[in-house]
Parts: structure tokens; C-alpha cells; sequence
């Protein structure tokens, strides 16, 4: 009728965008079995996982950093003096290849790892709402919920987070040429499958502890900001913002974890040359040779990782890429 069809480039943007967004169409009323829910909701989280590790990778890198300078074996002289100068000095020391050094083995493991974790949530959230009749999970179901997918998720990420700090730390040594295979080969030859599950109870403290604040954070805020009304891409952005702010939260708060973890699976030799008999005496003796605060070394770039992490693994996951992959109907 004469009138333009969009008003502005934005707005065509955001509709053209927003049509990639609906889900298939299917004929109503079709059911989804089980076995292709879950098939479904692993691609997801798979691919969920690659797309936020790719893009926070070079963060989490300069936190394994930060918290493994040790002042009290370095002279009292801290390497990197903060978050700026670790982030430059590996660019402009070891380029960029050096900000992604260990990104592969994270690749190659953060799809069981994602999948895990988000499915494992998911699955039980709806046996927990079946079980209770109810559309709403009480907080204790939330928390259990949480808690089971980051019980599951240890038996991946230990051996990933190990050979990970292990990359990480390695071109600190130099002419070190060590790769994740003869990493995995060495420690299974030394200690057979103990040495890959070095820092299990710490790992699963950081992560159960993580998943039981996270994943309620994320419903209760989903659930207050989501509107009946929204379209998928508004739903999309503030999922985006809910996941980011829990992923922040949780973050910060298991961080005394997360750095008891680093110090005990760094074993390369002349990285760090303390060691810890568990996990108390790893506590006991942070606190001792470097203060308290040493116990939260890397919170901002660890609470820098895991917000746009979780942010993007958590939209990505509900956008259901393997439904328009496998044409199946909406899957949550």
C-alpha cells in the first residue's frame, strides 16, 4: 500500500533474525519419544559447549594464570601484576596460538561435558515435576537438580580440567613442547587412572557446589522475566542476561574451590613446587604463606569466563539447533 514493508534496518534486522529463531513447524499434537528428546537435548548442549568455549577460552586461560602465581616460590615478586598484564604479556610473548594453548582438549571434551550437565538438569527438573504434579519446582527439587548434574559432569571434567592447567601453564617452561596425549600418556603410566582424576573431590566441590546455585538462579529469574507474550528472540536475550548474571554469581562463590583444584592438579615439575597432601592442607596453607584474598585470585576473570559462557551454552541450548537439524517440535 505504499508504506515500507520495515521502517528501519534495525527493525528488518531483528525480524529477519527473529524468523531463524521459531521452531520447526510440525503437524499438531506429535509426540516426541524419549530417545529423541534426549538425542535432541545432547546435540544441544554439545554444540552449546563448543560455541561458548570458543568464545571465552583466552579468559579462562589468563584466571588459570593469575591463579597459580605464587608469591611465596616466586620471591615474593608476583609474574603478572593483573588481569591486563597476564592477557598481554601472553599475546605479546606467545601470540595468539598462546591464548588458546589447551583449547583442543577442552574442545574435545566440553561436548560430553556440556551435554552432560545441562541434560542431566533438564531430565531430572521434569522427573521432579512429574513426581510432584506440579508446573513449579520447590527450591530443594531445584537444588537436587543441580546438584545431580554436577555429580555426573565430574567424571569428564576432572580428567579435561587436569590436562587443561597442565597446557595452560606448560609454555611458561621453556623449549616445553608437551601436548594433551603425552600429558594423559604420562600421568596413566606413573599412576595409572588415578593420575587423571587428580582433584576429583575439590573438582566436585566446585561443581555441585557451582550447578546447586546456578541452575535455581537461572529458573527463578527465567521464570520472572520471561513474559507469555515474549517472541523467541526476546526470550533469547533474556535468557542470555539471566544465565549470564547466575553464571557470575555462582562463579564468584566457589572460587576458593576452584583455586584449591588449579594448585592441586598443576604437577608439572618447577611450576609449582609445593605440594598439598589434600584439600585442608592446600586451604591452610594458601591462607598461611598467602593470605586469605589468595583464595579468590582470578575471581574477575574467572567470574568473566563463566558469565558469557554459561550465558551463551544456556541460549544456545533452548534455541534447539537439532530441531531444525532433525525436525522434531519444541523439546522443553
Amino acid at each position: 500500500g505504499g508504506k515500507p514493508v520495515y521502517r528501519s534496518f534495525k527493525l528488518s534486522y531483528y525480524n529477519e533474525y527473529k524468523s531463524y529463531l521459531r521452531p520447526p513447524k510440525m503437524a499438531p499434537n506429535i509426540e516426541i519419544s524419549t530417545a529423541d528428546r534426549l538425542k535432541c537435548k545432547v546435540f544441544n548442549g554439545a554444540f552449546a559447549g563448543v560455541v561458548g568455549v570458543t568464545c571465552t577460552f583466552p579468559l579462562d586461560l589468563v584466571k588459570t594464570r593469575m591463579q597459580n602465581q605464587n608469591k611465596a616460590l616466586a620471591g615474593g615478586k608476583p609474574v603478572y601484576r593483573n588481569v591486563f598484564h597476564c592477557f598481554s604479556s601472553v599475546l605479546r610473548n606467545e601470540g595468539i596460538r598462546g591464548l588458546y594453548r589447551g583449547v583442543g582438549v577442552n574442545l574435545l571434551l566440553i561436548n560430553p561435558e556440556k551435554a552432560i550437565k545441562l541434560v542431566v538438569n533438564d531430565e531430572l527438573r521434569r522427573k521432579f515435576i512429574v513426581s510432584s504434579g506440579s508446573n513449579k519446582l520447590s527450591i530443594k527439587h531445584e537444588v537436587l537438580a543441580g546438584a545431580g548434574a554436577g555429580i555426573c559432569q565430574i567424571v569428564i571434567t576432572t580428567p579435561m580440567e587436569l590436562l587443561k592447567i597442565q597446557l595452560q601453564l606448560a609454555s611458561q617452561m621453556p623449549g616445553n613442547k608437551m601436548t594433551a596425549v603425552s600429558i594423559a600418556r604420562k600421568l596413566f603410566q606413573e599412576k595409572g587412572l588415578k593420575g587423571l582424576y587428580k582433584g576429583t573431590v575439590c573438582t566436585a566441590l566446585r561443581d555441585v557446589t557451582f550447578s546447586c546455585v546456578y541452575f535455581p538462579m537461572v529458573s527463578k529469574g527465567i521464570q520472572h522475566f520471561h513474559q507469555p507474550d515474549d517472541d523467541n528472540l526476546t526470550k533469547f536475550f533474556k535468557t542470555l542476561f539471566v544465565a549470564c548474571v547466575a553464571g557470575a554469581g555462582a562463579a564468584g562463590i566457589v572460587t576458593p574451590f576452584d583455586v584449591v583444584k588449579t594448585r592441586i592438579q598443576t604437577v608439572i615439575p618447577g611450576i609449582q613446587t609445593s605440594s598439598y597432601s589434600g584439600i585442608p592442607d592446600a586451604f591452610k596453607k594458601i591462607i598461611a604463606n598467602e593470605g586469605f584474598g589468595a583464595l579468590y585470585k582470578g575471581v574477575i576473570p574467572r567470574m568473566s569466563v563463566i558469565a558469557p559462557l554459561f550465558a551463551i551454552a544456556q541460549s544456545v541450548y533452548f534455541i534447539g539447533v537439532a530441531q531444525y537439524l532433525f525436525n522434531v517440535p519444541n523439546i522443553y
